[in-house]
């Protein structure tokens, strides 16, 4: 395995899950999951995103053809989800309730579908025919340190711009992620529409 090992393979792999996560694009998420109520555990979401993204990675293809499940029908799913979010950005609404039973509410949609989310279960298995598996779980790991940094600095981020800086980019972020979740939806479907 350490002889698999190669830096360029390394840093491509974290280059290109870099910017399907886009953790930096989920801060207005990230924030006003906090001010909702929801607590928000940068240790857990990236230890869960990591331990996601590395099932996936291993088993995800086969369990989806297991239950029939393309991964077109998955990320279509991820879309939903997150146009699901963007409407409660925009329109200051709560879809997502606050379970109290749980310690942490950063699972959905945190965890799933914006960092751990059919975007990255595609890029995986794109990666896996290029490069060998040590050298994307290595790029893998170090993004899911990014994600930890990045939401650990939010309430750095959130005092810096202030109330109405966190509502204008909440909107702004809301309009992104709702025109991300059409065109996921859309490519999805007219690929699952060519399927059959």
């Amino acid at each position: 395995m350490l002889e698999q090992i190669n830096i360029q393979e390394i840093v491509s792999a974290f280059i290109v899950l870099f910017a399907v996560i886009d953790i930096i694009g989920s801060i207005p998420i990230i924030i006003s999951l906090k001010q909702s109520g929801k607590k928000v555990n940068g240790v857990q979401a990236a230890v869960y995103s990591g331990i996601i993204l590395l099932v996936f990675f291993y088993v995800g293809e086969g369990v989806l053809k297991l239950f029939g499940v393309d991964i077109n029908s998955f990320a279509g799913a991820g879309a939903i989800i997150i146009f699901l979010v963007s409407i409660e950005m925009l329109l200051d609404v709560e879809l997502f309730k606050n379970n109290t039973e749980l310690k942490s509410n950063a699972l959905i949609p945190l965890v799933f579908p914006l960092i751990a989310g059919a975007g990255s279960f595609t890029t995986l298995i794109s990666l896996r025919a290029e490069y060998a598996d040590v050298n994307i779980i290595v790029g893998l790991i170090l993004n899911m340190l990014w994600v930890l940094f990045v939401i650990n600095m939010t309430g750095r981020i959130e005092k810096a711009i202030g109330m109405g800086g966190i509502y204008m980019l909440r909107k702004f972020f809301g309009i992104i992620l709702l025109a991300i979740a059409i065109k996921l939806f859309t490519s999805n479907f007219a690929q699952l529409f060519h399927m059959v």
